[in-house]
Order: C-alpha cells, then sequence, then structure tokens
C-alpha cells in the first residue's frame, strides 16, 4: 500500500492522452503549398514580357563623333549624347571596348529618355571609340562615336 502514492505523484500533470487534431482539407492544402518544397514551377516565360515587344529598344538620337584640337581642348570638356526609348532601359559606356566607370574625369548624367556621358578636361588620351550599350531584358543596342583630339602640328 505504501508503493502507491508515489506512482501517483508521477502520474500528476500528465495526461495519459495526448490530443492530436485530426488534419483537415485545409490543413492538407497549405502543407502542398510550404515554400520550397519543391511542387510545380513558375512558368519561365514572365507573364509581362509583351510589354517589351510593345516598346522596341532604340536609339532615338545616335551619338556623333567629337572632333578637338588639342590646343583648344585641352582643359574642356566634350559630351557625347544619345536619346533612348524607351526611358527604363539602362545605359553603360566604354571607351576602346573596356567599361568606364563615373569618375572625376566621365560623369553619366541620365534624364529621361536623354544620354549624356561628360568627358571633364578632355586630354590627347581621352581620344578614341566610345560606345554607348543600351539593355532592356535581354536586348542590347550600341551606339558608336569618336572622340578625334587633334594634335599640335
Amino acid at each position: 500500500a505504501e508503493a502507491k502514492p508515489p506512482k501517483e505523484e508521477a502520474q500528476k500533470g500528465i495526461s495519459p492522452v495526448k490530443a492530436k487534431k485530426t488534419p483537415s482539407p485545409a490543413d492538407a492544402e497549405r502543407r502542398k503549398l510550404r515554400p520550397g518544397s519543391g511542387g510545380e514551377k513558375p512558368p519561365e516565360e514572365p507573364p509581362f514580357t509583351y510589354q517589351l515587344k510593345a516598346v522596341p529598344l532604340k536609339f532615338v538620337k545616335e551619338m556623333k563623333d567629337i572632333v578637338l584640337k588639342e590646343a583648344e581642348s585641352v582643359g574642356s570638356s566634350a559630351i557625347f549624347e544619345v536619346l533612348v526609348s524607351p526611358s527604363t532601359a539602362i545605359t553603360s559606356w566604354m571607351k576602346d571596348g573596356s567599361n568606364i566607370r563615373e569618375s572625376p574625369k566621365h560623369k553619366f548624367i541620365a534624364d529621361g529618355k536623354d544620354r549624356k556621358l561628360h568627358i571633364i578636361d578632355v586630354q590627347l588620351s581621352d581620344a578614341g571609340e566610345y560606345t554607348c550599350v543600351l539593355r532592356l531584358g535581354n536586348k542590347e543596342k550600341t551606339s558608336t562615336a569618336k572622340l578625334v583630339v587633334e594634335g599640335i602640328p
């Protein structure tokens, strides 16, 4: 008879039957839609590509060559300018096939469809072929012009 009380104490606070909720059909649906669990992949084609087709990627105004004489040009600046469509296109600039980073020497100006490359304090070494690369989605267009710095004879 003395062995019974400790057993009862051990049982206190522990309900012998654990209530298990019966899964409802809604729970089953929720389990299927767990993020990253595989399942159906989204369609490869994004649904809004028709917007890109409606607005062709283009240069409304191409770059023009700039010819400067070294005597006049040193210390002055040159500005390559293009007009792009649509205004959401991303432009980057290159000189002789290498990307140009924005710096005190090169300023990039993007104002709506108007894009400019401002070359400050032009030197003989700035002469070369400049390209504006226009990107939108997976499409790409380029416009190229030369900066000619004529040396003093």
